[in-house]
């Protein structure tokens, strides 16, 4: 699964996913938790397109109310079938989630040690999205993600080591499938990342209160905990 990650956009970014109609904002966050507003890259009208994005789907026949049921991540055992994202899933509407990297939670002698996560190969890379547009009675629109998760590599099962879950990395080659393929060919793109291109390493428990967002949240912890 994934619960928190750090995610910036700006020019230089904006270049490196080929996006035509930028985002309406920079951001640079350490520590996104659910419910925030995210850096996304949707395909619209033939052209890539920078928007932010409610992070915890809220489907379409939810009226714009969100739910009481976590939707921060859709499993990919159940995200074809899964009412929350099925819709979603059938009409294509995938994104690319902005990260340069995630946190996970490893259980350990007295209580859990946070970790980050980066990939070695992606200063900036992209989680697999799902997105929708769910409407208020009003009118007003809510436009929302979820992050896809796997089964955890070897690595990530050390690390994640309850749940034993991943979030969706996608490679670079894959965005273009994942964003304008078939449902067959955007399924291919959901591959464990290889291990060895991944960087990891204990950090502080300061991460566990969201409100805390500065660049000293992902140093190495010099004495892990456990």
């Amino acid at each position: 699964m994934c619960g928190r990650y750090v995610s910036q956009v700006n020019a230089a970014i904006e270049a490196e996913f080929r996006v035509i109609r930028s985002w309406s904002r920079q951001l640079h966050s350490f520590n996104i938790a659910p419910t925030a507003q995210v850096p996304a890259v949707v395909h619209h009208q033939g052209k890539r397109v920078g928007t932010f994005l409610r992070w915890g789907l809220v489907p379409a026949f939810a009226q714009g109310v969100p739910g009481t049921y976590a939707t921060h991540n859709a499993r990919i055992e159940t995200v074809r079938t899964a009412p929350a994202f099925r819709t979603a899933w059938q009409r294509g509407q995938r994104c690319l989630v902005i990260a340069q990297g995630f946190y996970e939670w490893q259980v350990v002698e007295g209580g859990k040690q946070p970790w980050y996560i980066a990939c070695a190969d992606q200063p900036t890379f992209a989680f697999a999205g799902l997105w929708d547009q769910s409407r208020a009675a009003d009118g007003e629109p809510l436009l929302s993600c979820t992050v896809l998760t796997l089964p955890a590599s070897p690595l990530m099962a050390g690390i994640h080591n309850t749940k034993q879950r991943e979030p969706a990395i996608l490679r670079r080659e894959d965005h273009e499938a994942w964003l304008t393929g078939t449902a067959d060919e955007a399924w291919a793109c959901l591959r464990s990342y290889p291990d060895e291109l991944r960087s990891a390493w204990p950090v502080s428990r300061r991460v566990n209160v969201a409100s805390n967002d500065d660049l000293a949240l992902i140093d190495p912890l010099a004495q892990p905990a456990g």
